[in-house]
């Protein structure tokens, strides 16, 4: 039984944001308990609207990042639709966008101009170089940050070209460090009695979660190059994946009690006591020995599932290489609600995937499918103070825009 309201109620969102990193930031906020306005450019909407996989129209990636908030989309380039909008950031408490730095100074949505109209707002911009520094003019998306950053190097099989990711990491990385900057600005403003601009770059989120390359490299006075490695790590001995008859597993046993049980169940007594792998330093640098004996091990093994159970018997760490099927379908993903059903207006019941914050006394469960195209108009509109006839006129004139669903409601 929860017995708070969500942290966020209260606060209201302008998410003036597309794809990815912007949309998964206010979707996080929208499920803390905050009220998010998605606004949104006639016709074609976020960018996201036009990414696969399409149902009746419909995009499944944009029905990922939106659920919880309500839309308005409406001509920002029109007097009227700018003008509505002043008036809707004169109602709110954070502004998020994602556009490239300068471009909404043009339009009259920067941040000077807003934090006049509302001192107490917190903008929260995220770009692919941030708003400072020679490439901050420069386009970009997560896949350039993740390959100039120096993590895509780091990928893959030694000598051939680095893999693509096939996870947003940089996007959802920023993403969640938007979120928490947000709340830490809120939470300042009621000391200072004032919002702020917050500045987020893709580039400079990937280059934070380098957890030992950048130490390695500048503490070794440039000695130490972190390069390719393939399937396990020579530095964190053993920590990799390996390939069984029917599929793959990874194994962590790289702290000395995991090698230890690891090693009694691969290779008896004997293989524990060996001098070569007795601590870190000393598995490290006989990183290609203890792979072989695990790979070797592993390879006897008559399925991935036989393998998993001999290693969980023996308490070692280590999960299977699970495809997307077998994720939706563990009991542990069932368990933690990790996939939630909705109603779509347009596509009945819809399957995705859930945000993974737990509160002991709320319910963050999203409460509401992502919104149609200017469904909310309106509703927005009208709580703003614009009469019926004056939002009629909008209508009529393009200014405020809803796809054709809506009005099927």
């Amino acid at each position: 039984m929860t017995t708070q309201p969500r942290p966020l109620t209260g606060i209201r969102v302008i998410d003036y944001s597309h794809f990815l990193a912007g949309p998964h930031m206010s979707r996080c906020l929208a499920a803390l308990g905050a009220e998010v306005i998605k606004v949104e450019r006639p016709t074609a909407g976020d960018a996201g609207r036009a990414h696969p996989i399409f149902v009746n129209g419909q995009s499944g990636y944009f029905l990922q990042q939106n659920m919880g908030k309500q839309d308005l989309c409406v001509n920002l380039k029109d007097p009227r639709g700018l003008e509505l909008m002043h008036k809707l950031v004169a109602t709110a408490d954070v502004f998020v966008e994602n556009y490239r730095p300068g471009s909404l100074d043009r339009l009259g949505l920067g941040y000077a101009a807003l934090s006049r109209i509302n001192p107490k707002l917190v903008y929260c911009s995220i770009s692919a170089y941030g708003h400072t520094g020679p490439d901050s003019a420069k386009p970009g998306f997560g896949l350039i940050a993740e390959a100039k950053s120096g993590a895509m190097a780091q990928l893959g099989t030694p000598g051939e070209t680095p893999p693509l990711m096939r996870m947003p990491i940089a996007d959802m990385y920023t993403a969640v460090h938007g979120v928490a900057a947000v709340c830490a600005a809120l939470l300042g403003r009621h000391s200072s009695g004032k919002g702020q601009h917050i500045d987020l770059a893709l580039y400079d989120c990937m280059i934070s979660m380098h957890d030992y390359a950048v130490q390695r490299y500048t503490l070794s006075g440039g000695r130490e190059l972190p390069v390719q490695t393939g399937s396990v790590m020579p530095d964190s001995t053993l920590y990799g994946a390996f390939s069984t008859r029917d599929g793959a597993v990874v194994i962590a046993a790289q702290v000395d009690d995991a090698w230890k049980r690891l090693a009694r169940l691969i290779g008896g007594d004997e293989l524990a006591a060996d001098k070569r792998f007795l601590d870190p330093a000393s598995r490290n640098a006989n990183h290609m020995a203890a792979a072989a004996y695990v790979r070797d091990w592993v390879q006897t093994q008559p399925s991935a599932k036989a393998c998993i159970a001999a290693l969980d018997a023996a308490e070692v760490p280590c999960a299977p290489v699970q495809r997307i099927d077998a994720v939706i379908a563990d009991p542990q993903t069932i368990a933690r609600n990790m996939v939630i059903e909705q109603q779509h207006p347009v596509l009945g019941p819809v399957r995705l995937a859930n945000l993974p914050f737990r509160f002991s006394d709320c319910d963050v469960t999203p409460q509401c499918v992502a919104p149609l195209l200017g469904q909310h108009n309106r509703a927005i509109a009208a709580a703003l103070g614009y009469a019926p006839a004056e939002i009629a006129a909008m209508e009529r004139d393009g200014v405020l825009h809803a796809e054709e669903a809506v009005g099927k409601l």
